[in-house]
This record gives C-alpha cells, sequence and structure tokens, in this order.
C-alpha cells in the first residue's frame, strides 16, 4: 500500500463528451476537481496527471499531435458528399509515421448540413489526405477511423489511391455503398505504390464486423441516414465487396474483427495492402507513454459522455481500465450512465458517476458539462482521500 508520507497519484484519462467538451476540457475539468477535493482534505495534495485520450475515432489525431508535439498539417480534400473541404493531418517528429483522422473530411458534423446520403457518401476524400501523408514521405501510415458519414467499404478512399471498381461490363461504378451490390472487379494495377511499400495500421473504435447482424451497415449506418430499405442494400454491397476482394487477394474480410468500422473502410485496406487492424485506444495509448502513468497511479479517472454498454468494448474507458493494473481504483465520470451496475461490474470499473444533478434537458447538461464535470469529480475524490485517511 503506498505510504500516507507520499503524495497520492491521481491519473486523469478522459475522452471528450460529444457535443459538450473536448477530451483536454473534460481533463482539466476533472483536474480541477481532483485540487478542490485536496484542499478539503487534511492528506498531503495529490500529484495529478492529465492525459486527454481517444479511442481511434474523433479526436485521436489531437491526442497523438499532443503527445508528439507536433503541429497539423492541412490538405484541400472533399468531404463525405464531394464538396470541398480542408483536413488537417499529422507527421510524427521523425517523419516516419503520419497520422490521419479520416472523420476530418468524412465525418458526420461535416455534412450536418444537407440531408444526410448514405448511399453516395464517399470516402474519397480520406484518399485526398492519405495521398497528402505519402508525398510527404512517411514509412507508416496510422489511419484513425469512426465518426464517419459513410458506408462504401473504403472503396472511395482505394479509388484515390489508383484502385478501380468495376461493374460487369467493366464501367467504373459511382461513389458510394449504394452501387457495390453491382461489383463485378476490383482492379488494382493502377494502385499506387507508395500505398503498397508502407506499414498500414487502422485504429478501430469497435469490433465489428464487416457484414450481416452486427455490421457495418446493420449497426451504423442507421446512424448516417439508412432507412431499412438502405440498410439492406448497403449490406449486400459490402458482402459482394468481400467476395469479390476474397477471389482477387484470398483474404476474408466478411466477418474480420472491426472491418465494420467507419462503413466497412478497412476492409478493402486490409485486403489489397495488407493493414493491420487494433484497438485505437492502444495506438493512443502506446503514443502517449499511458501505461507507464497507469503503473504509478493511485486513482485512475476515466469518462466520456456517455456510458453505456458499448463503451466496455474498445472505447477509452475499456482500455483505460484493462491497461490500470490490479488494485487500483478506476472510476468513471460520465455525461450520462445508462449501462447497469452488473455491466460496470464486469468491466471491472470501480465505479462510475453520471454529472447529472437533476431534471435537465440535453442542451442544459451539454452547456453545463464541464462545471458538471468539476464537481462530481470533487466529489468522488473527496471519499477516495478520506477512505485513504481512515486506511492510514
Amino acid at each position: 500500500m503506498t505510504s500516507s508520507r507520499r503524495r497520492p497519484r491521481v491519473v486523469v484519462v478522459p475522452d471528450s463528451f460529444k457535443g459538450s467538451a473536448t477530451a483536454a476540457e473534460v481533463a482539466e475539468a476533472m483536474a480541477a476537481g481532483v485540487r478542490a477535493a485536496a484542499r478539503a482534505s487534511d492528506g498531503p495534495e495529490p500529484e495529478v496527471r492529465a492525459v486527454p485520450f481517444a479511442d481511434g475515432g474523433e479526436g485521436t489525431l489531437d491526442a497523438l499531435l499532443d503527445a508528439w508535439g507536433s503541429t497539423p498539417r492541412l490538405v484541400a480534400a472533399t468531404d463525405a458528399l464531394g464538396r470541398p473541404a480542408r483536413a488537417r493531418w499529422g507527421l510524427a517528429p521523425d517523419g516516419a509515421t503520419a497520422i490521419v483522422e479520416a472523420a476530418e473530411v468524412n465525418g458526420l458534423p461535416q455534412v450536418s448540413d444537407v440531408p444526410l446520403q448514405p448511399l453516395a457518401a464517399t470516402t474519397r476524400g480520406v484518399g485526398t489526405v492519405v495521398r497528402a501523408a505519402l508525398d510527404a514521405g512517411c514509412s507508416e501510415l496510422l489511419l484513425c477511423i469512426g465518426g464517419s458519414a459513410t458506408t462504401d467499404g473504403g472503396a472511395g478512399l482505394l479509388r484515390e489511391l489508383g484502385v478501380r471498381f468495376l461493374d460487369v461490363d467493366g464501367r467504373e461504378l459511382p461513389d458510394g455503398g449504394g452501387a457495390l451490390e453491382r461489383l463485378h472487379r476490383v482492379d488494382a494495377e493502377g494502385l499506387d505504390p507508395r500505398a503498397a511499400a508502407v506499414r498500414w495500421r487502422i485504429a478501430c473504435d469497435v469490433t465489428n464486423p464487416l457484414v450481416g447482424e452486427r455490421g457495418a451497415a446493420a449497426v451504423f449506418s442507421p446512424q448516417k441516414g439508412a432507412t431499412p430499405v438502405d440498410v439492406a442494400i448497403l449490406d449486400r454491397g459490402l458482402r459482394r465487396l468481400a467476395a469479390v476482394l476474397l477471389a482477387v487477394t484470398g483474404v476474408d474480410v466478411a466477418d474480420l474483427p472491426g472491418a465494420g468500422a467507419a462503413g466497412g473502410l478497412p476492409a478493402g485496406l486490409h485486403a489489397l495492402l495488407g493493414a493491420e487492424l487494433a484497438p485505437g485506444g492502444d495506438l493512443v495509448a502506446a503514443a502517449v507513454g499511458l501505461p507507464d502513468l497507469l503503473a504509478d497511479a493511485d486513482l485512475v479517472l476515466t469518462g466520456e459522455g456517455r456510458l453505456d454498454q458499448q463503451s466496455f468494448h474498445g472505447k477509452v474507458v475499456d482500455t483505460v481500465r484493462r491497461l490500470t493494473p490490479a488494485p487500483v481504483p478506476v472510476v468513471a465520470v460520465a455525461g450520462s450512465v445508462t449501462a447497469t451496475t452488473e455491466e460496470i461490474d464486469a468491466a471491472g470499473l470501480t465505479a462510475a458517476f453520471s454529472i447529472a444533478r437533476g431534471p435537465a434537458s440535453l442542451d442544459e447538461l451539454r452547456a453545463g458539462a464541464v462545471e458538471a464535470v468539476t464537481a462530481t469529480t470533487t466529489q468522488v475524490v473527496r471519499v477516495w482521500l478520506a477512505s485513504r485517511t481512515t486506511s492510514d
């Protein structure tokens, strides 16, 4: 047990609260709560380490740029509907590793001003950003996915790298997952050789397969505007894509864990380029040195906007809990907690708390999220400090 003479170490590792606060803002709010609790305690003031985190989806670029001390680069690209857009990407200080966050161009926020087009949405813009990274001479490409408005199996991205998707008459298919059910052949003869030379790592924020009842279309496309009819069309298209890729490469991506992330974006990259799929949280954790920080922690605080059953499958809370050595307590502070007590226990969390203090609308909760995170964290840490004083 940690001696009472040493300052206790508290590590704060939250995700963003989507629509309310960035991961950096939440981390600072939690750190403020720890300091507020310490002022009311008779014990030594805790040493606080705040680490804004992400799971491979939105916010991962910022987390890694912060860890690397790098500044973002800009490139002209297109959004999921083909409209002009500006995208950020990053390069590690040694110039070897490039990071591309797909949601920078094909994210839902970029197309929130118009009706969603789930059958036509494309990942072409992501391919444009990837080409910029290749132009910079990187030898490793970290592609962070999640939060996308697309379900095209990554076909648009691969088109930008020279791959052609043809129908039975040898004609190029139009953009979007809606056309994939007519796919007859994938022609990779024009593939940019630089794309085949780099090491691809895809940071996945979910483990869903490409197709089926847990696949990209069934689970995620309704969030992107897909009707039940659209879902069926998209799933058939992704099944067809998987079948053609299997015939061309011998690689079966239909049931590959993580292939259903970001509308199936990893599927073609894995089959054609050998892209490695890994939990995004693990990749970010390694980049920021999180395992070493957690190894010395006395208390770990994490959180996200909504803590539900999905939080325990590759999301930030799951990653933090998994990397924290026993018996260090891990407490989650969230905008809302819909996970059951049994699910929280099974996930290995010590406890989970919602920042809501009474009836409030979603807009009200979002507006006061930062202050509420600080207040809730203060109460959590006061109890923890009091328990340490009693046990010591």
